[in-house]
Parts: C-alpha cells; sequence; structure tokens
C-alpha cells in the first residue's frame, strides 16, 4: 500500500530513522548499483558521493526529513557534454530542490489558496515549517494557463485603489474562467489583447466608452453586449435623483379636522412651536454662504477652503437649488423615537411634562432605547411649558420610495404598495416615473430590445430630468444596450470573479504586486 502511494520507497533502503522533538529523520541510500545521466547513458563509475536533504510531507503532526546519501556517477558516453551527474529517483528528487514533489505541490496549493501569512499560519499548524516568502516564490514560478479560444468574452474593472488605481480583468463567459489580468482600463489594451483572439464573438461588459472604442478597435466582428446588472443599477441612480427633486410631496396631506371627532375639542390657548434643529440651522447657514461665494466665481475648491468644508459637501450645497433640498435629507433620517412621537406628544399636550415617566410609558409600548433619546426630543418643548404642535406622519425617505419604484409590484409587500399606490395618486410626476421604470423592467426582462427606441424617445419627451438624462446616454452605446435587452448574454459570471479577486486582493492586506494577483487569480478555483 506505502509502495502505491509513494513508489519512491521501493527505489531507497532506509538506514536509521531519527525522531526528534520537532521531526523525523529518515537517513537514507539508493538500492541501484547504476545512475541514469539525461543523455540517457547509464554508468556505474561512481566519482562520489554526498549527502541531501530533502523535506517531506508532515506523519502525524511532525515535519519529515530525508537525508539521502546521493552518488554522482561519471558519464561513459564521450558525445556528452556532461562529464559527471548526480542519480535522481523519479518521484522523490528533481535538480537543486529541497523539497519532494510532494510537499512542493502541496505548499503551492497553500499558497494559492491563502497566499503568505496565513498560508504559513496554516503549514506550521500542519507541522510543516516554511516562510511567507517561499510560499509566495512558488506561487509565482507555477506557469499560467493556456488562454485558448474565447467565443464569448466578459470585461470588467476593478480598484487597486478606489479612485486613484484600476485594473481589468477578462472572463471567458462559456467556463466562467479568467483568462488575463492587467494594469490599467484603457481600451488600447483591451484593442491589443483581441486582436490576438480574433474568434471571439461577443463581448459582455459595462458601459465605460474606454471598453467600447478598445472592443470596436481590437475586434469589430465581435457584438457588444451592455451589462443589465449596470443599466438597472444606473435607471435606479436616476431614479433616486427623481424622487429627491420631489422630495416635498412624498409627506401625506394632513386630516381634515371636520371629519375628525378628535378635533372638535377646545384648541390650547398656548402652543409652543418645535424649535428648529441646530444641523438645519447650520445647513441653511452653510447653503447661503456657498451660494453666495460661488456667485461671486469663486471655485467649489476655494469654497471648500475658505468654509473648512469637504469638496463632497460643497457640491452638495451648490448643487441644491434651495436650502430646503439640503435640510430635508437630514430631517427624513430615521430616529429610535418616530414610532412613538404621537404617543409622547398627545401625552404632552395632556400635560405629562416628566420625560422620565413618559420614557416608562413607551418602554412599556416596546420603546427599544433609553430616555436620554427622549429627553432630548422633548427638550425642544419645555420652553414656556406649552402645548406642542401636532405632527402627522414621518414621509418616507426617497430611498424608501426609490426601492417600491424599483422593486416588481408582486413582491412588494401590502403596506408598501399601499404606500406607493397613494404617493402615484396624489403626484402624477411620480406616478409617470414610475410607469416608466416599470416598462424598461418589462423590456429587460423579456428581452424585448426592440422597444429601446420607443422608451428613450417617451422618456426623453417627459420633464423628469435625471430619467430623461438616463435616456439620452443610452443613445451614446445605443447598440449594446439593445443587445443587453435582448440577447441571453449576462456579466454575471465577471462579477462574481470581480467579487473572488477583491476577496484574494484584501487577503494579502493589498500590498501584492500585479504579477502575485495575477497568479492567485488565474490558477484558483
Amino acid at each position: 500500500m506505502l509502495l502505491e502511494l509513494f513508489p519512491y520507497l521501493s527505489a531507497l533502503t532506509i538506514e536509521e530513522v531519527e525522531r526528534r522533538p520537532d521531526k523525523v529523520l529518515l537517513r537514507t541510500r539508493v538500492r541501484a548499483a547504476t545512475g541514469s545521466c539525461r543523455c540517457g547513458q547509464s554508468s556505474a563509475r561512481v566519482h562520489g558521493r554526498y549527502a541531501r536533504k530533502l523535506r517531506d510531507v508532515a506523519v502525524g503532526g511532525l515535519g519529515v526529513v530525508i537525508e539521502l546519501c546521493v552518488r554522482r556517477f561519471r558519464c561513459e558516453n564521450p558525445a556528452c557534454t556532461v562529464v559527471t551527474f548526480a542519480e535522481q529517483i523519479t518521484g522523490l528528487t528533481t535538480p537543486h530542490s529541497r523539497y519532494t514533489p510532494l510537499l512542493r505541490g502541496l505548499l503551492t496549493h497553500i499558497g494559492l489558496a491563502l497566499a503568505g501569512r496565513a498560508g504559513a499560519r496554516l503549514a506550521a499548524a500542519a507541522g510543516i515549517a516554511v516562510g511567507k516568502d517561499t510560499l509566495l516564490r512558488l506561487v509565482r514560478t507555477l506557469p499560467e494557463p493556456e488562454t485558448g479560444e474565447v467565443e464569448i468574452l466578459g470585461v470588467d474593472d476593478f480598484a487597486f485603489r478606489k479612485g486613484r488605481h484600476y485594473g481589468t480583468i477578462l472572463i471567458d463567459m462559456a467556463t466562467h474562467r479568467p483568462l488575463h489580468l492587467y494594469d490599467g482600463r484603457e481600451g488600447e489594451d483591451l484593442a491589443a489583447w483581441l486582436q490576438g483572439h480574433p474568434e471571439v464573438k461577443v463581448i459582455c461588459r459595462d458601459r465605460s466608452s474606454g471598453y467600447g472604442e478598445g472592443a470596436r478597435a481590437g475586434a469589430p466582428q465581435a457584438e457588444q453586449v451592455a451589462d443589465r446588472y449596470h443599466l438597472w443599477a444606473n435607471l435606479g441612480q436616476a431614479v433616486e435623483k427623481t424622487v429627491n427633486a420631489y422630495r416635498s410631496r412624498l409627506a401625506e396631506p394632513p386630516p381634515g379636522r371636520e371629519g375628525n371627532p378628535d378635533h372638535l375639542e377646545a384648541k390650547p390657548e398656548v402652543v409652543q412651536p418645535p424649535k428648529e434643529l441646530k444641523i438645519v440651522t447650520r445647513l441653511r447657514e452653510q447653503h447661503a454662504a456657498a451660494h453666495e461665494l460661488w456667485e461671486q466665481g469663486m471655485s467649489k475648491a476655494a469654497i471648500g477652503r475658505k468654509l473648512e468644508l469637504h469638496q463632497a459637501t460643497v457640491r452638495k450645497l451648490v448643487g441644491a437649488r434651495s436650502a430646503d433640498d439640503v435640510v430635508a435629507k437630514s430631517l427624513q433620517r430615521a430616529h429610535i423615537v418616530d414610532p412613538y412621537v404621537g404617543y409622547l406628544h398627545r401625552r404632552w399636550n395632556e400635560g405629562v411634562r416628566n420625560a422620565a415617566q413618559l420614557y416608562r410609558e413607551i418602554q412599556q409600548l416596546g420603546y427599544p432605547g433609553g430616555e436620554l433619546a427622549v429627553q432630548r426630543h422633548l427638550r425642544r418643548y419645555r420652553t414656556g411649558r406649552g402645548h406642542a404642535p401636532a405632527v402627522g406622519p414621518k414621509p418616507p425617505s426617497v430611498r424608501e420610495v426609490t426601492s417600491w419604484i424599483m422593486t416588481h409590484p408582486e413582491h412588494l409587500r401590502g403596506r408598501d404598495a399601499d404606500e406607493l399606490h397613494r404617493l402615484r395618486e396624489r403626484d402624477p410626476e411620480l406616478d409617470r416615473l414610475t410607469g416608466h421604470v416599470r416598462k424598461f423592467a418589462a423590456m429587460m426582462t423579456g428581452r424585448h430590445g426592440d422597444r429601446l427606441e420607443d422608451w428613450i424617445a417617451t422618456v426623453e419627451q417627459d420633464n423628469l430630468a435625471p430619467l430623461a438624462g438616463f435616456a439620452h446616454n443610452l443613445r451614446r452605446d445605443f447598440d449594446a444596450v439593445r443587445n443587453g435587452l435582448s440577447l441571453p448574454h449576462s456579466s454575471g459570471a465577471v462579477e462574481g470573479n470581480i467579487n473572488r479577486l477583491k476577496m484574494l486582493k484584501r487577503q494579502m492586506f493589498g500590498r501584492a504586486s500585479l504579477d502575485l494577483l495575477r497568479k492567485r487569480v488565474l490558477l484558483t478555483r
């Protein structure tokens, strides 16, 4: 049985077995009387001997070291350029190697799976002492797999450092196997690779202009297919911008007083208006200051330096038409007290002003927070000891409405479907927006790319600016988008490989060079 697993044992004579605290040492010699040169000539003329140590896979948690007495023979072939040669044992030794082929293969697999530090820790737990640099060196020496013929190619970019440094990965969509990894995301590099693969018939990609130009230059015979995932994601961004523009309409109108018997009671003598939150006051001041400087001709970077604001905040302030557009987003932030605001206001107007008591009451109703949050909410009504104004239900957030619009009607929960139905009834713009999105979804899921032109024309004639901008941008890559909505090809396999690549990159702490990352991506399956 052992000879079947380790055939090289039949060629050795074990002279001594020495067990040490951390390893097992086997002193051996070769049984054969002759050796074979690489020219094929056998020789029995021994020129000399030396001891060679080879590390093998661990046994019982202990490393195994084979100390082999190696003979050096003289080659008796006069035509051979080699004067002397060292004997080699098939399955045990290779020239200049300190590991057996079995251990080398095991360490290579560990290096591919876990890279340096993690691989060294796993090997140590298995009784194999190896350094992280050795594992990485073994991975780097592996040959890259042959590309072969590719008919359907997937292309996408990935970030070495997000926003600064990017690379490109190519995927065989038939086998979902990575083919190539290179630095940059320029169209010229993609075109150069495609020129060496004239068999490519379909290219699945996102709507990056660089990849589109590279695909046209390198493979004019191939059909380009825009990724449906990115199309849907870009549509969602346009929908969110549109809903954000109509944020003030999301709140339901307050119910009439004449139909509600609770409102027949006498109006309180004093009503204490809620004090404006500090963040709201600050946003209004920043919006006014940013627009004043912008009208004076200052750049956004200069405005940021003068007001000591981040450039993203300056872009948000300058891009907002009014301060209410900036403030509304902050006011819509969910708070842990929100579900109990109506009860607190009713009890406050009944004369209960003790925050601790109110906290205990809503705690019995299921309030999971602390008393401090209740005190902060009630603090704005304490000045003047007046009544708190009645507040209506909190409007849904922009992202909630966006998710309702982007979700299939059959998959919406009953409450969300009712909210969206009421919203569509009272706002014609949001009603048309929902209709456009559902027509695009039906076109995408039903593979009706022939309807794309009519959909774009209809949206461009509407007054929903962000959605019209999305539709206009589809014309720049019309053929690829139409193919993406018509053909069955998808970039899902590309996205899956991107996720795996990110995992490998982070596993190496983001410090690995491109050659090592390429080896792990192409060879790890």
